[in-house]
């Protein structure tokens, strides 16, 4: 079965990436720098608990540490994820032709590799206080165990969105020095929202999953897929606004979720659940729904 050109484009043959040698093309492609949705979903939520904090103009530069950060992270997962899923990878019509399961880069430089992308992820965090240090050196367990959860449990989305909604939890001490409630309900509706968007991408792969013997919350849902989403979904606006009341207990606060929350309406009323070209696209456009995120925690931090 050959990968859709629609689905999973060629990155290799477009833009500056088809003029690089060979060897940077597919260590590019392993890292998924050339796809950097992922790091936009890694980075939202570490912003939008600097933002909600109050500090995001203060410390600006948090904002860009992070962004670094979220970039050589989410490459770093990724090649591991890769080196962990190799021989899942080659049973998945999108995916046999990533770098390690389709044998252009060894196993060796893909571990130098992740090396050296957390080498700069270490030069991110050496810029953090003690506080955030710790928090994000805990995430090192479930980051290492989520690419074998596919295996274990029907709901893998789940820990994903624990994984990914991670910076969270590292951000808010890291911009105000402090632990406070509202960290922790930004941060589980964040992993619903983790768990939508990623149930949405999941649908791409249902039949490849199914005859490789991969779960997802897609396969779980099945015919409720939609309905399972839009379920995630309101669960994270609702667990945001009590993130928000926390920090500006009024109700013209609230407000400022209402430009995210048509935007995640939008994916789940469109959403064609057998088509995967509509799947990748309602997924990726979850970057936006991240930016629409950061503005409302923004306008509330700011003012509070």
């Amino acid at each position: 079965m050959s990968v859709p050109p629609d689905i999973v484009p060629d990155s290799e043959h477009r833009g500056v990436i088809a003029h690089l040698p060979q060897r940077a093309r597919d260590l590019i492609q392993l890292a998924r720098f050339d796809r950097p949705i992922g790091l936009w979903l890694l980075y939202w939520p570490g912003a939008w608990a600097i933002a909600l904090s109050g500090n995001a103009i203060a410390r600006w530069d948090l904002l860009l540490w992070f962004l670094l950060g979220a970039t050589a992270m989410r490459g770093a997962g990724c090649v591991f994820n890769d080196i962990v899923d190799r021989d899942l990878d080659r049973k998945v019509a999108r995916t046999r032709e990533r770098p390690v399961a389709s044998g252009r880069v060894s196993l060796a430089l893909a571990w130098a590799w992740l090396i050296a992308l957390c080498l700069i992820g270490l030069v991110v965090l050496v810029q953090l206080n003690p506080t955030a240090v710790l928090i994000a050196l805990a995430s090192l367990a479930p980051v290492a165990a989520y690419p074998f959860m596919k295996r274990i449990t029907w709901w893998p989305q789940a820990w994903l969105g624990i994984v990914f909604s991670w910076a969270c939890l590292v951000g808010w001490p890291a911009a105000s020095g402090r632990i406070e409630p509202a960290m922790a309900w930004l941060y589980a509706g964040s992993i619903c929202w983790v768990i939508g968007y990623d149930t949405i991408y999941a649908l791409q792969d249902m039949e490849d999953d199914a005859l490789a013997g991969v779960k997802s919350s897609a396969r779980a849902l099945g015919e409720k897929a939609r309905t399972g989403i839009a379920f995630f979904y309101a669960a994270a606006l609702l667990l945001w606004g009590v993130a928000i009341w926390r920090v500006r207990p009024e109700a013209l606060a609230l407000v400022a979720l209402l430009p995210v929350a048509c935007h995640l309406l939008w994916q789940v009323a469109g959403l064609k659940r057998e088509d995967a070209k509509d799947a990748l696209m309602r997924f990726r456009s979850n970057r936006f729904a991240g930016l629409l995120m950061f503005l409302a925690c923004l306008v509330v931090g700011s003012a509070a």
